[in-house]
C-alpha cells in the first residue's frame, strides 16, 4: 500500500520561500498513472488544491498560485516536491500531500486514495 510523508520547515517568514517534500513509498512515482497533488488547508476553510505532477512528468498548477508555484520530482529518491515563493499570513495552513487516479482539482477527500498526514506551516516573522 502507497505511503506518502510531508517534510519541510513549519515556520516560514514573509517574503520567503516554502519548501515541501513528499516522499513516497510502497510504489514508484513513476509506475502506472496516477497524480501526486499537493493540497492545503487554511486555518477554518476548507482545502485547496494548489497543484500536481503526473506519473509521466507533466505538471499542473491551480491558476491562482501559478505565478509563485512550483513542482518538481526526484524519481531517483521517490519524492515530489513544493515550493511556494513570496509568501504571506495568508499562506498559512496544514500541507499535505496526496495521490489520486484522475486530474482533479477538487478540494473532496475522496477525489484522492492516499494522504499524507500532512504538515503545519506557519508564516509568520
Amino acid at each position: 500500500q502507497v505511503q506518502l510523508q510531508e517534510s519541510g520547515p513549519g515556520l516560514v517568514k514573509p517574503s520567503q520561500t516554502l519548501s515541501l517534500t513528499c516522499t513516497v513509498s510502497g510504489g514508484s512515482i513513476t509506475r502506472n498513472y496516477y497524480y501526486y497533488n499537493w493540497i492545503r488547508q487554511p486555518p477554518g476553510k476548507g482545502l485547496e488544491w494548489m497543484g500536481a505532477t503526473a506519473s509521466d512528468g507533466s505538471i499542473y498548477y491551480s491558476p491562482s498560485l501559478k505565478s509563485r508555484t512550483s513542482i518538481s520530482r526526484d524519481t531517483s529518491k521517490n519524492q515530489f516536491t513544493l515550493q511556494l515563493r513570496s509568501v504571506t499570513p495568508e499562506d498559512t495552513a496544514v500541507y499535505y500531500c496526496a495521490r489520486s487516479t484522475t486530474l482533479t482539482t477538487s478540494g473532496n477527500r475522496n477525489e484522492y486514495n492516499s494522504w499524507g498526514q500532512g504538515t503545519q506551516v506557519t508564516v509568520s516573522s
